[in-house]
């Protein structure tokens, strides 16, 4: 039997899912083979100087906590893809169409017994474009071609990618930001995407343009983006990702009136869909095949 150890927040549910599977699980970190972990966990133990498993299981699609140089890599890394694009295009749209539409407004109308129409434009015409064109990515492009929009995208080569109109290598970054209407980041933490929306290409969207960050905070310089809404540089910015979570209580991005504000809710881990990934994986592992959604350390994703 081969051993698998869990590191999650919610254990019960988890072995009761794998269970019902057929799948044993050990109460013992020690000498498991298998973690099925989150990030942060599993990186506590790593960090305690337990060793490495032969294959970790990530239960979140983001893998930062274990990307540090202090801990060890000699083992394989796998995190969760494929779920998330629906819950986050739902994310996206439901912030883009509520700022677009000005609901927020209307509740306090409607708490004030006002009624008082206001015009608004269409998200048809309109040019969204996105950080990154994986599954996420393409998830999210193809509601908003739904909605009429144009799509554009940003990744390291400017390969094309299916359901996008046009896409930008890196290196054209502030070319592809300066005709956007919407911009969305999707971007994991790497050395690369690092404050790569910063004062300088911030400075390339239009002033009416939307920022969402939904991938990591580490991608955006806060301060820069600060400044850029009150100078009238930059119209709204919804963000649910962050340098630390929890925010402190201290931030600026709190009550600023421009920013929308969520606690990295966009896509959240169902354990039923973690686990059926895992299970398909881990009849690969028992069969030494390649395992699916493998993590590149050297790229952090």
């Amino acid at each position: 039997m081969t051993r698998i150890a869990i590191l999650t927040g919610q254990n019960d549910q988890y072995q009761g899912l794998l269970e019902s599977q057929g799948v044993a699980v050990s109460q013992q970190v020690a000498g498991s083979p298998i973690w099925l972990a989150e990030p942060g966990r599993a990186a506590a133990l790593l960090r305690q100087g337990h060793p490495p498993p032969t294959w970790l299981a990530s239960t979140y699609a983001g893998v930062d906590a274990l990307m540090a140089e202090d801990l060890p890599r000699n083992y394989q890394l796998t995190n969760v893809r494929g779920i998330f694009g629906p819950l986050m295009a739902q994310y996206v749209f439901a912030h883009l169409l509520s700022h677009l539409r000005q609901l927020p407004l209307y509740v306090q109308q409607q708490a004030r017994r006002l009624w008082l129409p206001h015009p608004y434009p269409s998200l048809e015409g309109q040019c969204l474009t996105l950080l990154g064109t994986g599954d996420i990515a393409r998830q999210i492009a193809r509601v908003g071609k739904s909605f009429g929009m144009t799509l554009h995208g940003v990744n390291r080569s400017g390969r094309e990618v299916a359901g996008f109109d046009r896409v930008y290598p890196a290196t054209e970054l502030k070319t592809a930001l300066a005709q956007s209407d919407v911009l969305v980041s999707i971007l994991p933490s790497t050395p690369e995407s690092r404050r790569l929306l910063n004062a300088d290409t911030l400075a390339a969207l239009p002033s009416h343009a939307t920022l969402i960050n939904v991938g990591r905070g580490s991608v955006l310089d806060p301060s820069a983006l600060v400044a850029a809404l009150n100078e009238g540089r930059l119209a709204h910015a919804v963000l649910d990702v962050f340098d630390e979570e929890p925010l402190p209580a201290d931030s600026p991005l709190w009550q600023h009136p421009k920013i929308t504000l969520t606690p990295h809710v966009a896509a959240t881990s169902f354990p039923e869909q973690v686990v059926a990934l895992f299970v398909q994986n881990l009849t690969r592992f028992k069969q030494g095949q390649s395992l699916l959604h493998r993590v590149d350390f050297e790229r952090g994703y």
